[in-house]
């Protein structure tokens, strides 16, 4: 017994000092890219897992085409990024392996399909997510997911801390004996600071009204309570702004409390949260597969679809049948993140036109249903009338 204590201290010193040498990077981080101070913008695009490589071939082929100008005169470029397959990244035993990790560090933004993460009783090896491994070595702090529903009074935007909390050691859990495992969540004065300040800030120059700090500090007094006390120290820089905080388990239902719910508006929260709470919310737009969501950093930035890479629509042979609209949505919000705002609002009305209220092809996932090629080009046929 004291050998496995010892054994499980070795591993959490190891795991401490890990975050301290974190902590002093973000001391000293480097100001926000200006995309329009750039000679090129380059854009990767990388596939993914599953119905990844189809559905983001789409996005790709809709952004090419509202980029056309700006392609032939070398402001922008296009990087397809290979190598970010489960089957590759098993190979290698990495969530990202060394030669895709330093093509996305070539680019500035990156358009990404879904990717699969391994979980216990799966062929694969324990391998951490691609998404979270990308988030911390791109250092992509800022998940921001908005929400939209004209019909039922819904305007949210939801800041979900990217890089910490319950997620930032996945991998790295360990089991002391047979009867005992540990997992860990971690905060940083840094890591929370910068992402609730976001969310001020995005509130501030939207005209929102009020920020809800999403927590269960409660019960987890340590990192959430530290979230809370933050969250609330920030505020005071933002007089005009309202803010209130609630509990996890209560905002999940008020997200669907019809006399409650239109009184939100910017949202900020933990990593594990934020995963919850707008996949919920996602449902209530139609579904996460209607959704976008970017990840912004100080240098770099990644927008991607919010559903996983359903495997099983590849192995059946419906992979053109995938519904790419989560993915071509990131698209629209990478437009206007690298300064391309009437391009990415185009995209945006040209995706509501389609999905809400002409609906001249409908998705169904199989053959009963228009392919995502055939509803890319319909996307680009109404963009063209717009």
């Amino acid at each position: 017994m004291e050998r496995r204590i010892a054994e499980a201290k070795e591993k959490f010193e190891k795991i401490v000092r890990q975050q301290l040498k974190r902590v002093e990077l973000m001391k000293s981080q480097e100001d926000f890219i200006k995309y329009d101070e750039l000679e090129t913008i380059v854009i990767g695009v990388v596939g993914g897992d599953g119905i990844g490589p189809a559905i983001t071939h789409q996005a790709q082929r809709i952004l090419e085409f509202l980029l056309k100008e700006e392609t032939e005169k070398g402001k922008v470029q296009f990087k397809v990024i290979e190598g970010c397959t489960i089957e590759n990244r098993a190979a290698v035993g990495k969530a990202l392996p060394d030669d895709v990790l330093a093509e996305l560090k070539k680019c500035h933004v990156i358009l990404k399909g879904p990717t699969t993460t391994p979980q216990k009783g799966d062929p694969w090896p324990n391998i951490e997510s691609a998404n979270v491994a990308m988030r911390k070595e791109l250092d992509l702090f800022a998940n921001v997911r908005p929400v939209k529903v004209p019909e039922l009074n819904i305007d949210w935007t939801f800041f979900r801390e990217n890089t910490e909390g319950s997620y930032i050691l996945g991998s790295q859990g360990f089991e002391v004996t047979e009867d005992l495992a540990f997992d860990f969540t971690v905060a940083t004065t840094q890591g929370t600071e910068r992402i609730i300040k976001s969310a001020f800030e995005f509130a501030r120059n939207n005209g929102k009204k009020k920020v809800t700090a999403v927590t269960k500090a409660n019960v987890i007094k340590t990192t959430d309570g530290k979230f809370l006390d933050i969250f609330h120290q920030i505020a005071k820089d933002y007089p005009e702004i309202a803010v209130d905080e609630w509990y996890i388990d209560i905002m999940t239902a008020k997200l669907i409390d019809e006399k409650r719910r239109s009184e939100f508006e910017v949202l900020v929260m933990p990593n594990l949260y934020g995963d919850i709470l707008t996949d919920e919310a996602a449902e209530l737009q139609g579904g996460v597969g209607t959704a976008g969501s970017s990840n912004i950093g100080k240098q770099y930035a990644m927008f991607e679809a919010i559903h996983g890479s359903a495997p099983r629509m590849v192995e059946e042979g419906r992979a053109q049948y995938a519904d790419p609209c989560s993915v071509i949505r990131a698209a629209a919000m990478l437009l206007s993140h690298i300064g391309y705002t009437e391009e990415g609002k185009k995209l945006t009305d040209a995706l509501d036109i389609c999905t809400v209220t002409e609906k001249k092809l409908t998705l169904t996932g199989r053959d009963t249903g228009a392919t995502g090629e055939e509803f890319a080009d319909y996307i680009m046929e109404t963009i063209q009338k717009l």
